[in-house]
């Protein structure tokens, strides 16, 4: 007999966390060395878990790029980086908008938010924009035919 219990109905999964907390930096301020490769993967497999209807490697491209946009222009005036935090900040608006329309459900809501919320200046921006950059990579090896 099956445990109908255990199962997760569609609904409930849109709903669901990363599972984890992505830290970026260890306390002396370095990136920490797994970042970009177990940090990375674990959260692609997370995220991937998913119904087919959600989670979209285009969907959440645009997100990437948007955050990579912002990162140029940080780069290319990096005083105008504190003007510039409010509206990657938004991305956060953004992510919860599409969650809104079924397009992302809540563990990729989870991990942009927790991205998001470890840039405090220019340098974060950075790793936060490789760490979605490695991110997409993995997550484009869990879900190729999307």
């Amino acid at each position: 007999m099956t445990d109908h219990r255990s199962q997760r109905r569609p609904q409930e999964r849109e709903d669901r966390s990363l599972g984890f907390t992505i830290q970026f930096r260890t306390a002396d301020g370095k990136i920490y060395p797994e970042l970009f490769d177990q940090t990375a993967e674990r959260a692609a497999k997370s995220v991937a878990d998913c119904r087919k209807e959600v989670n979209k490697p285009t969907q959440l491209r645009r997100f990437y790029d948007e955050l990579v946009m912002w990162e140029e222009k940080v780069a290319r005036g990096p005083d105008r980086f504190e003007e510039f935090l409010p509206f990657i900040r938004m991305l956060k608006a953004k992510v919860a908008y599409a969650k809104g329309r079924k397009l992302v459900d809540g563990a990729f809501v989870d991990l942009l938010d927790q991205t998001i919320d470890s840039v405090r200046d220019a340098d974060d921006l950075k790793v936060a924009k490789l760490f979605l950059e490695a991110f997409m990579g993995f997550y484009k090896l869990e879900r190729p035919k999307d």
